[in-house]
């Protein structure tokens, strides 16, 4: 018997000045998803506050909490209330001093199925990570929840294909990007489409090549200097997108995956199968010169 697909949503919203505003908004938002039918609900990146890295600010450090904390106190009650899993971002405050750019899963009976520390950190001009974000020390893992195995990623890691890949190989089904990602206001519209063409085809590439469901929740709205562009989405296997959400609009994007095609795929794309690991030595080098 085919079992049922898997109803996935992604939450694409606007942020404003009160994280706690931007956090009752997110829960519901979750609990609008879990009654159409979702059962992994996936926040946007730094989803409780605006995007606070596009200027050097020692007193944003004062958005950063504790893992656990109300944060995910929060998002575990409400997982727990609706039996859904939730892939949620946090400004994590581990010490004093030092901070991490961090998703969290929590499964379906609210506890903390794992953790993700952000590993790519980008320093560019209204992305000054680096100020903020300790690079991640976790790995990257995939966790075993009630509904999937599911990876979590963050926004700039997007772009690095060996992170896709090692989520794959963790085991994950489904792997959420939880992103904040935008134009910066002045920027030309030949140059949107083209950073949005890439941003797009090098996550469906991820599918394609590690034969697994990728899932984008990015941001909407203006803040500062960038205005976010939206247009989260879900790709499956065979890198086809099942489901977009707009530019400008918040939205729950809601798609429902057949993991089924996972397993139908990598038969016929065994791209994990022929992996040379035999060969890939250099990969832990800079650069061959």
């Amino acid at each position: 018997m085919t079992p049922d697909p898997l109803r996935i949503a992604l939450v694409q919203m606007s942020c404003g000045a009160e994280p706690r505003h931007n956090l009752d908004k997110a829960l519901a938002r979750i609990e609008e998803a879990a009654t159409r039918g979702a059962k992994v609900v996936c926040l946007q990146e730094l989803f409780r506050s605006r995007y606070f890295c596009q200027s050097e600010e020692t007193r944003n450090f004062d958005l950063a909490e504790p893992i656990p904390g109300p944060t995910t106190e929060a998002l575990s009650g409400a997982a727990a209330a609706r039996k859904v899993v939730i892939v949620g971002s946090i400004f994590e405050r581990r010490a004093e001093g030092v901070y991490h750019n961090t998703a969290v899963v929590l499964d379906t009976d609210g506890r903390i199925a794992g953790r993700y520390r952000k590993m790519h950190i980008p320093d560019d001009p209204h992305y000054y990570e680096k100020f903020y974000f300790a690079p991640g020390d976790l790995g990257f893992t995939a966790q075993r929840t009630a509904h999937a195995t599911v990876g979590a990623l963050v926004c700039w890691d997007q772009w690095f294909p060996e992170a896709a890949r090692l989520v794959a190989l963790a085991g994950a089904q489904i792997v959420f990007y939880p992103t904040a990602i935008g134009w910066e206001r002045t920027e030309a519209e030949a140059v949107r489409r083209r950073q949005l063409q890439a941003w797009e085809t090098v996550q469906r590439g991820h599918a394609i090549a590690n034969g697994m469901f990728v899932a984008v929740a990015n941001r909407v709205g203006a803040e500062d200097s960038l205005e976010f562009w939206g247009n989260s989405f879900v790709a499956d296997p065979f890198g086809e997108v099942i489901a977009r959400a707009s530019a400008g609009a918040e939205e729950i994007l809601i798609a429902d995956c057949d993991l089924g095609l996972i397993e139908e795929t990598r038969r016929n794309w065994p791209f994990l199968r022929d992996r040379r690991i035999d060969a890939y030595g250099d990969l832990l080098r800079r650069f061959r010169s």
